[in-house]
């Protein structure tokens, strides 16, 4: 499964954080209110491990407080100077409600 966001191409959206793998990437958190195909981006960010990431993430209360009926995650598999540049580019781009650090 994969969804667009921006110009990247994200391997998801996953409703279970088991779906993700333990690599370096750059990760969206997707909100949806039951509408099928119609995810909102609620956060952008990166990690050297996805799944441990999402899991423990501090803005978890604020990706909850959006209140979509469904969270989840996608995730674009890079390097490290890679994630770095694409998830500045992507938050400028987007301007995720919750991308406040």
């Amino acid at each position: 499964m994969a969804i667009k966001i921006g110009s990247y191409n994200f391997d998801g959206p996953h409703t279970s954080t088991r779906a993700l793998c333990k690599q370096s990437d750059v990760y969206a958190i997707l909100g949806n209110n039951g509408n099928g195909n119609n995810w909102v981006v609620v956060d952008i960010g990166e990690s050297e491990d996805v799944q441990e990431r999402v899991e423990n993430h501090d803005r978890a209360p604020c990706w909850k407080g959006q209140k979509h009926s469904v969270l989840a995650a996608a995730a674009y598999y890079v390097t490290e100077r890679q994630r770095m540049q694409i998830e500045q580019e992507l938050r400028a781009q987007l301007n995720p409600p919750c991308g406040d650090r």
